[in-house]
């Protein structure tokens, strides 16, 4: 459902800020840490609010990746919008080099597999750019010492760093598609008779839109990062992490701390996933309210119904270390607006209804709010398909309200992006000269690229690049999926102005609700189809796919620009970007979809509907395949009161989105609610055991940030980066214990999981 890139903590942020316009003449009170100086970001309350915001955001990621805090020239704050200075006598490096790809698309493929773990578990992935740079760093080190020159050796600098770690961002996406789109489709039987069945339209899909993402963003650079100077979060505390790995008097003693800590974190979140399979209702789910109920406590079997459940997942712990506390609260108030208030109330009023878990009469008060599959989804709904449409509503309605509030932004992107080949065109033809035409693109928008001009990325290269992707993704859709070209193309005009709004989500908070953009695409396609009067079978295929297609290019689009922001800090080439992920994202398309296909066969209900409860409970595929039904229906399958619900709730979004960008200061932005986390709480429950987690780990985070600020600062991102890889990779290895029949469902014990039955 959403996309994460590590990111430092916003609220220190809003704590500087509300500190300094209080007290302008006083530093920022910050315990240990380097605060901004005062002449030169206090100057700047009440002129410039954003390059106030821009001066304190990442003197913050600067000191939180500083583990002595002192000068070190490897961690002072350099901003966020212009390039770190080069460091004097420091070895010319090749950027692009086999080493660096080779095992930056290793690293992006533990992230990739992981991935697919997480958005089945919770509709969330994460990038890898944090992973990439530390376990780059830790494994090309060393070797470039060791091995001679011929063999791998030799200097390995910041500039190759950002490759290894652009290769490892890349080979790391698209793993969403996999968590949506396709089993959505296996769900409603409008595919083949499984991926391993169609796995060769599924690879050619996935390049198309792996490939016409990447080259969508390489004209955006030059808005997003050189003009509007976006901060991207997670990529500029990804940049000052790779200069404190190799710049600076204790450069070697940060990046072995860091390092050990990542490996550390990461390894013990593998081996406490897999252990805790063959005891979960004691290692890893604490089923409270089932135990207090079997104790005689027979009301609080409402808690157990509904879906709070503690459970111990170092992946959304580590989460939490990363996200704002705004957004782990907002996603934990969605969960008691959805499921301890709406939900109930439903039930109550005789609105929605539940049908008990044991079938044998045991345990009458024990019911299963879940189900999916119901004779009468109007009239007689269960709570979570009632939810989904209040949830989607939140989701796409504040897209749009995105898309208002931006749309000048995306109309100055197109204006941007085609004006290297206007000036071409004007010279060509006579109108200019050539010199003229150059100098003229650069002063008529305000731009200086500080990269020479022999690193950049040409026109022509991503111009033809893009229209290469564009044609094949026609010829697949029309000769493999049976699509109209037209429709294609139009699916592909539509995924560049969604990918806009990716775009600025993630440049100014590293969220992207990417499938929220795909769910809106299918919207549109779905009512074209609708209008045209195709049937409804092939309209949801329509929709699906042209959902997809936006979906894939927004995750590129996020993932990429953060990479070049990476790239433009550190002095980098962005040609050299745009060739490691080319080649990082080859290795996603293949890995994704045959991780996905090890999770079907090991959890088949992953793409089938049931009335039990999966393991995987895949909140994205149940809002996708909602979104396909509902606009290919005759008649809307939405039951009266949740429709209300929808509308109502929707409004709400909109007005708040809109009140926050045009009425509210950046500094109190973070008082408006997270709508995304809110609507995926809806989509994702009766399951509040994720919100709880994501909420403990902020605390978590804030607590150790405010007492013990030197070791937060030196160990908090490698120990998140670690655990969130760490439960992905072992959630494969127990994919893989399930297909060999060695599983803790099998070799397991059910202790302390209700009614007895194993519950991992």
């Amino acid at each position: 459902m959403t996309h994460f890139l590590e990111h430092p903590p916003v609220r220190e942020v809003e704590d500087a800020i509300s500190h300094l316009n209080r007290n302008p003449e006083h530093p920022v009170p910050f315990s240990g840490l380097t605060p901004p100086p005062t002449d030169v970001c206090a100057g700047k309350i009440g002129t410039d609010e954003k390059s106030f915001l821009s001066c304190v955001d990442l003197v913050l990621p600067a000191s939180s990746l500083n583990g002595d805090l002192d000068d070190d020239e490897g961690v002072r704050d350099f901003g966020t919008d212009d390039p770190f200075p080069e460091e004097p006598n420091t070895p010319a490096e090749q950027q692009f080099t086999f080493r660096a790809v080779f095992v930056g698309c290793a690293l992006g493929a533990v992230i990739s597999a992981s991935n697919i773990y997480l958005g089945l578990k919770t509709g969330w992935t994460f990038g890898a750019s944090l992973f990439g740079s530390i376990f780059g760093f830790a494994i090309l080190k060393p070797l470039s010492r060791i091995l001679p020159e011929h063999f791998g050796g030799g200097y390995f600098g910041p500039k190759e760093n950002v490759c290894c770690q652009s290769a490892a961002t890349a080979a790391g996406s698209l793993g969403l598609l996999f968590t949506s789109g396709f089993p959505a489709a296996y769900q409603l039987g409008i595919l083949g008779k499984g991926p391993v069945y169609d796995f060769g339209r599924i690879v050619t899909f996935t390049i198309c839109c792996a490939y016409v993402g990447i080259f969508f963003t390489m004209p955006l650079r030059r808005l997003y990062i050189l003009k509007l100077k976006l901060t991207f979060p997670g990529a500029v505390a990804a940049a000052y992490t790779i200069r404190s790995l190799h710049v600076g008097r204790h450069a070697e003693a940060n990046a072995r701390k860091k390092t050990l800590s990542l490996i550390l974190s990461f390894l013990v979140a593998i081996l406490f996933r897999v252990v805790s399979e063959y005891a979960p209702g004691v290692l890893w789910d604490w089923h409270w309210g089932w135990w207090f109920y079997k104790a005689g406590w027979t009301w609080i079997i409402a808690a157990e119904n509904w879906g709070w459940i503690w459970e111990w997942t170092p992946a959304f712990i580590g989460i939490g270390l990363l996200v704002s506390l705004n957004s782990s609260a907002s996603f934990v108030g969605g969960s008691a607006l959805a499921w301890a208030i709406i939900g109930p109330t439903l039930v109550a009023t005789n609105h929605a209804f539940g049908t008990p878990v044991s079938l044998t009469g045991m345990s009458p008060e024990y019911i299963n709010y879940a189900n999916m599959v119901l004779d009468d989804p109007v009239g007689a709904p269960s709570p979570k398909y009632w939810m989904i449409w209040p949830g989607c509503a939140i989701l796409l309605c504040a897209s749009m309200s995105e898309i208002v509030v931006n749309g000048g932004t995306a109309a100055m992107s197109v204006a941007i992006a085609v004006e290297p080949l206007v000036n071409k065109v004007k010279a060509w033809r006579g109108r200019a000269a050539e010199r003229e035409g150059s100098q003229t693109g650069q002063e008529s928008i305000g731009v200086r690229d500080p990269i020479p001009p022999d690193q950049q990325t040409p026109w022509w290269m991503w111009s033809g690049g893009l229209a290469a992707g564009t044609i094949m993704t026609m010829l697949v859709m029309r000769y493999q999926f049976g699509q109209n070209a037209g429709v294609t193309l139009l699916a592909v005009l539509f995924s560049f102005l969604f990918s806009l709004v990716g775009a600025d989500c993630t440049g100014r908070m590293s969220v992207t609700p990417v499938t929220t953009l795909g769910n809106f695409a299918q919207l549109v396609f779905g009512g074209v189809s609708k209008g045209t009067g195709m049937a409804p079978m092939a309209n949801q295929l329509n929709n699906g796919l042209t959902g997809m297609i936006t979906l894939a290019a927004s995750e590129q689009v996020a993932d990429m620009l953060g990479d070049l922001k990476t790239t433009h800090l550190l002095g980098a080439s962005p040609r050299v970007q745009l060739y490691a992920q080319c080649f990082g994202a080859l290795v996603s398309v293949f890995l994704s979809a045959g991780m996905y296909i090890v999770f079907v066969k090991a959890y088949p209900c992953i793409n089938t509907l049931s009335s039990t409860t999966c393991a995987f409970p895949a909140p994205d595929v149940g809002a996708w395949r909602a979104v396909s039904i509902a606009v290919s229906s005759p008649t809307l399958p939405i039951p009266r009161s949740s429709g209300i619900a929808a509308l109502c709730l929707g409004v709400l979004t909109i007005v708040s989105t809109l009140m926050k960008y045009r009425f509210a200061r950046p500094a109190r932005w973070a008082w408006f609610p997270n709508w995304n986390a809110v609507g995926i709480a809806f989509i994702l429950g009766p399951l509040c055991s994720y919100p709880m987690a994501m909420l403990f780990g902020s605390i978590v985070a804030l607590v150790w940030r405010r007492y013990w600020p030197a070791g937060a600062a030196m160990y908090c991102y490698a120990v998140a980066a670690g655990m969130i890889a760490g439960e992905g990779l072992g959630g494969i290895a127990n994919a893989v214990l399930q297909i060999a029949g060695v599983s803790g469902s099998v070799k397991g014990t059910s202790v302390g999981c209700p009614l007895d039955i194993y519950c991992g």
